[in-house]
């Protein structure tokens, strides 16, 4: 019995005319090309001087009072009867600062109501407000 094998002839792209074509393509692509220069928006800076920004801590006079019913005049813990010594040195500085008083969510309202007649004892005149707990 006699086998036929017949050799399969593979299928080959050959890729070496349609690589020709895509550089040409590239080339008048490049050439033809017209690159156009685009405006940006011209920002309006503001004039450079050499002051120091405005310190917010100079504006306002901030009591804060904690979780733990801890008050701080910025950055120190205080006293409740400390508060109004605390105010009068703060408006001493700067006469139009205003009173800001912040408590946490969980702070007793006591210590709130108590830090806000401090505040008020100073004059009447003196802008308090108190900021949404944090």
């Amino acid at each position: 019995m006699r086998k036929f094998t017949r050799k399969e002839e593979e299928a080959e792209v050959n890729m070496t005319p349609m690589l020709d074509i895509v550089f040409i393509m590239l080339i008048f692509f490049i050439v033809t090309a017209s690159f156009v220069k685009e405006t940006g928006l011209d920002a309006n800076k503001p004039p450079n001087n050499n002051q120091p920004p405005d310190d917010p801590d100079k504006k306002n006079c901030l009591i804060r009072i904690d979780s733990n019913n801890n008050i701080f005049f910025g950055v120190r813990r205080i006293d409740v009867s400390s508060i109004r010594p605390n105010i009068e040195q703060c408006r001493a500085k700067n006469p139009e600062a205003t009173v800001v008083i912040q408590p946490e969510a969980d702070t007793h309202t006591g210590y709130i109501v108590r830090a806000y007649d401090e505040a008020r004892k100073v004059s009447r005149d003196i802008p308090v407000s108190l900021a949404d707990p944090a």
